[in-house]
């Protein structure tokens, strides 16, 4: 910065201190001006909170939105241009009808609860595109414009603002420095007025402009309405054909005759052995088995009623290793829900890679390599 540069901003400073404390005379905007002045700081606070609350509305956990936040910075660091989605509750909930509903309809024994879960895990799953289409149509028609709103011409806005802000200070300086006597030439203080109108002027026409842009930003309101009606009419008509589904499935199930079971006893398949009767699932005789076998068949007495399991002793513990290099333990199974998170079981013992920050390290298990949560597991060795 020149030496004039330099002057003339200490003379601003100067000029808005002693506004401040010394009572001295600003030159007054007018009442318009300042009008349009506190409704673009209010639309620059709304656009703030508009951007901020619209995502926790499609992207309601705290928990998950921060995973989601460190699952796309590791994937920046390992140089991945991939990101991973948002884990939608439905699709979560879906996953979990289908994978217990298909247990629970395997085998001989068919369970019309089972295949009910998994019609139901099915729409669930079908919201949660529904809803992945949601997000990507209100962020491109609604936060990337309000994104450019607060970025670009709001943000213009303030700066010509400030530069304003600047400008009537010099003049007012020249002014009142003029006032009492100073060098200051009329062509100086003419010229400092000039560039004050001048920012006015640019700072006032930028105003108008963004506060009379009703019809741009109502239709893109519209847009996010038009999106959430979209998402709940799909949704709705999901579940109007899930419940006709199941309703369907429940009147079947109370017209069918209920059938009846008559638990096996333990000893049955024993007895017919002993009576010379031969059964395909026998359990073999105690004095034919080997050492091993016999410790532990399970068998039901006089005298054990309940039934006892004898254990083989035999077995041997294995060694472990002392892990020298960083380590943690697991405290409670890690289950991965999305790629690059490395699974584990409780008491597993964890090689210590990196940690991508407060909540989340790297690590090494069973050949497998991936990201796990801090709170998950307790550090035997800690990263250098």
């Amino acid at each position: 910065m020149s030496l004039a540069g330099l002057k003339k901003q200490l003379n601003k400073a100067n000029q808005s201190i002693r506004e401040k404390i010394g009572g001295a005379e600003a030159t007054k905007l007018d009442d318009d001006f300042l009008e349009m002045e506190k409704k673009i700081d209010t639309m620059d606070e709304l656009s703030i909170e508009l951007i901020t609350k619209t995502k926790e509305y499609l992207q309601p956990n705290p928990a998950s939105r921060a995973r989601l936040a460190a699952q796309n910075q590791f994937s920046k660091i390992r140089g991945q241009a991939r990101t991973t989605q948002y884990p939608q509750p439905e699709g979560t909930l879906g996953d979990v009808m289908i994978k217990y509903g298909r247990e629970l309809s395997e085998g001989s024994v068919s369970s019309e609860y089972g295949e009910a879960l998994g019609e139901m895990g099915e729409t669930l799953k079908q919201m949660a595109e529904v809803k992945y289409n949601l997000d990507a149509t209100v962020k491109q028609n609604y936060l990337d414009p309000l994104q450019q709103l607060h970025e670009k011409d709001i943000k213009e806005v303030l700066h010509h603002r400030k530069k304003l802000q600047g400008r009537r200070l010099d003049y007012d300086c020249k002014k009142r420095q003029k006032e009492k006597g100073s060098k200051i030439s009329d062509d100086d203080l003419r010229n400092a007025m000039e560039k004050f109108e001048e920012s006015k002027e640019l700072a006032e026409n930028g105003m108008y402009n963004l506060l009379e842009s009703d019809v741009e930003q109502i239709s893109q309101l519209q847009t996010l309405a038009n999106s959430m009606l979209e998402y709940h009419q799909q949704s709705t008509e999901l579940m109007e054909q899930l419940c006709s589904k199941l309703q369907s499935r429940v009147d079947d199930a109370s017209s069918r005759p209920r059938s009846h079971h008559r638990p096996k006893k333990v000893t049955e398949d024993l007895l017919d052995h002993y009576n010379g009767t031969d059964s395909t699932d026998a359990p073999p005789a105690y004095a034919s088995i080997s050492a091993k076998e016999r410790t532990t068949w399970y068998v039901e007495t006089d005298e054990t009623e309940s039934g006892d399991l004898l254990v083989d002793t035999a077995a041997a513990d294995s060694p472990t290793t002392q892990h020298q290099q960083p380590c943690c333990k697991a405290l409670y199974d890690f289950e991965p829900e999305n790629e690059g998170e490395l699974g584990f079981q409780e008491g597993d013992l964890i090689t210590l890679t990196n940690r991508i920050d407060e909540n989340w390290f790297e690590g090494t298990v069973k050949g497998q390599s991936g990201f796990f949560p801090v709170n998950y597991v307790e550090v035997v060795v800690p990263l250098l």
